[in-house]
């Protein structure tokens, strides 16, 4: 699991970064919330996922490590997307980008646990 997650990690700050420099160099900023999002959301979260489960793998192999992975991976792409979509004018988008900002969160609620039953008393 910690390979996945600093793999696709990668995959978005190659995204994010150039989707900073096509904004740069067409100087319309108008995606500048993708652009945090994918540096922050997808770089640096999944860099930190990847890095908790390599230095306490047992933690990647729970049920709640899984279900993480599982639930956060196409929630967030799918959140991506749809905050393109708005970003691109189309506001009948916001509902399905509640959800799946809803789902990124849920999913922040399942490595909270992980990290919680990981790094206590008795981890």
């Amino acid at each position: 699991m910690s390979n996945w997650f600093l793999r696709i990690a990668m995959l978005y700050i190659i995204a994010g970064v150039g989707l900073g420099i096509f904004m740069a160099a067409s100087n319309d900023h108008s995606m500048h919330p993708v652009h945090a999002h994918l540096n922050l959301l997808g770089w640096v979260a999944m860099f930190l996922f990847g890095l908790f489960y390599r230095v306490i793998p047992a933690a990647a192999e729970t049920m709640l490590a899984k279900i993480h992975f599982w639930l956060y991976i196409p929630a967030h792409f799918a959140q991506m997307v749809t905050l393109v979509m708005l970003y691109r004018g189309n506001t009948s988008i916001e509902p399905a980008l509640g959800l799946f900002s809803v789902l990124v969160g849920v999913a922040f609620l399942f490595f909270a646990g992980v990290v919680w039953k990981h790094t206590g008393q008795h981890a």
